[in-house]
């Protein structure tokens, strides 16, 4: 099994989601099995067929988040070095053709979120980012091609 590196803001964020399915989810699933089984005949019934696959989705995300969590270590940023770029580095680079400048965060995929600007170490993007250092060149492959972007500023 891999670990899940997380801010604590992530950890405490995935252990709320989890205590809520875990309570309020399955309180809801169970309350909307009942309902459809009170409408008759189970056999023909797609109300219950839905609640049931709801049911089940809702015990495989409790089962996904219960291994992240698990898994998981939470990093404090007061030991992490800023020159190169590792997990939770927040990088600024640019698109060495158009010169566009953005700012991403390196996070788990448990906590990447692209409005965030907080991106997978595991994307393309990540990978390509991961180990760099200031001035260097990192080159990411796209469906379009092999993108390039210098690195511009790392910090915490």
């Amino acid at each position: 099994m891999s670990i899940n590196y997380l801010t604590q803001e992530g950890y405490d964020k995935l252990t709320a989601e989890l205590e809520y399915l875990k309570t309020e989810g399955r309180e809801k699933a169970a309350k909307a099995i009942a309902e459809a089984r009170d409408k008759g005949d189970l056999s023909e019934n797609a109300e219950y067929d839905a609640a049931k696959d709801a049911q089940g989705y809702l015990e495989l995300k409790i089962n996904e988040l219960g291994k992240v969590l698990a898994n998981a270590r939470v990093l404090d940023t007061s030991d992490l070095d800023t020159s190169k770029v590792i997990i939770l580095s927040k990088v600024t680079i640019k698109n060495a053709k158009g010169g566009k400048e953005i700012t991403y965060q390196l996070v788990s995929e448990a906590e990447a979120d692209l409005k965030l600007k907080r991106i997978s170490v595991n994307s393309p993007m990540g990978k390509g980012l991961l180990g760099k250092s200031v001035g260097e060149i990192a080159k990411v492959e796209t469906p379009r091609g092999v993108m390039e972007f210098e690195v511009l500023k790392i910090e915490l």
